[in-house]
């Protein structure tokens, strides 16, 4: 797979972005708003074990976010099975580096269109910590709706936090 934006490129990930994944990666404030399945530090093992995982995926769900010719992000999707088979949660990160570019949110825009075309989705969603104001902004920005709050639904950094249910949603 491959999208190229105004401000970056998504792409599949390769073997050889290990190095560059591992540089953005490692970075406490990104780790504070993901999944503990995320590690911190982030090694250049736990870097081959998640490129290895990406590319084994079929059908493919984990994209990478590229800037000039780096790997710099993740983006990612966990499709559902039975009665929630057209809906799908999606996650992502972008080096601190990138922040503020106004690269997220186009990333997000694109990859959201990209999967309700892909897998006929009618629901995409995400679960941003309530800390996370900025990732409100992004989801916002590539058409996501606030649906609710779901309050002490995560035990993250060793205290209980509410997550913010965000959803594009394709009505029929």
């Amino acid at each position: 797979m491959e999208l190229l934006l105004e401000t970056c490129k998504i792409r599949s990930w390769r073997k050889n972005d290990a190095e560059a994944l591992t540089v953005h990666a490692d970075n406490r404030k990104i780790w504070r708003n993901l999944r503990d399945a995320f590690p911190h530090p982030y090694t250049l093992a736990d870097a081959h074990r998640f490129i290895e995982t990406a590319l084994k995926k079929k059908p493919e769900t984990y994209f990478c976010i590229e800037k000039n010719g780096e790997a710099v992000g993740s983006i990612g999707l966990g499709l559902h099975t039975d009665v929630e088979r057209f809906s799908a949660e999606i996650g992502y990160w972008l080096s601190e580096r990138y922040w503020g570019c106004g690269i997220m949110s186009e990333v997000l825009k694109a990859v959201t269109e990209y999967a309700v075309q892909t897998f006929t989705l009618r629901r995409v969603y995400a679960l941003p910590y309530a800390w996370n104001g900025v990732s409100f902004r992004v989801l916002e920005k590539a058409g996501y709706i606030l649906e609710g709050r779901l309050r002490c639904s995560a035990f993250k950094d060793g205290s209980w936090v509410d997550q913010m249910m965000y959803a594009y949603v394709v009505v029929p």
